[in-house]
């Protein structure tokens, strides 16, 4: 993929890599891994992150504008983990299926969090995608449940066009 890159160039994603960049510093902010007990590690990030890019994900969902830089997005993420993986020394042959596999982990917990927010309970998807089972204290659950629902509710107050633009909450 990297090689069709360097011979065809990137394509244009607008702001969606800025975007990216913020869903990642939402996502490694050091309160949901005290307060939160979302496990320091690499999966406990990658989960982390994957919920603040969910919610920003179901965002730019709700309105059909918002649909091409949802998109756009989604392939900053793949670019991201494909970096990643090799990085820790993940091989060309298998790098694929690793990230393809992700991408499917991703797709779950969206459907997850999109549930959750529905039914109004976003515990079940949090212990069961973010904790990967193993529910945390009581205290660190409602932690990181209300600051996602609060993030949530923030990215809805913010008009689209802010939010592609990179503009997220804290």
């Amino acid at each position: 993929m990297r090689m069709l890159q360097r011979l065809f160039g990137r394509p244009d994603r607008g702001t969606a890599p800025q975007l990216y960049a913020g869903v990642v510093a939402r996502g490694r902010a050091p309160h949901w891994y005290t307060d939160g007990a979302v496990p320091d590690t690499v999966d406990g990030r990658f989960d982390m992150i994957a919920a603040i890019l969910c919610m920003v994900l179901l965002r730019l969902e709700a309105e059909p504008a918002g649909i091409p830089t949802s998109t756009a997005l989604a392939e900053c993420f793949i670019d991201d983990m494909d970096g990643q993986l090799r990085e820790i020394g993940i091989g060309d042959i298998i790098v694929g299926k690793h990230v393809g596999r992700m991408m499917g982990m991703l797709g779950g917990r969206l459907g997850a969090y999109r549930s959750g927010l529905a039914e109004g309970d976003l515990a079940p998807a949090l212990v069961r995608n973010l904790y990967r089972g193993t529910a945390p204290a009581p205290s660190a659950l409602t932690h990181v449940t209300a600051r996602l629902r609060a993030f949530r509710d923030a990215l809805a107050a913010i008009p689209l066009a802010r939010v592609i633009a990179g503009e997220l909450p804290e």
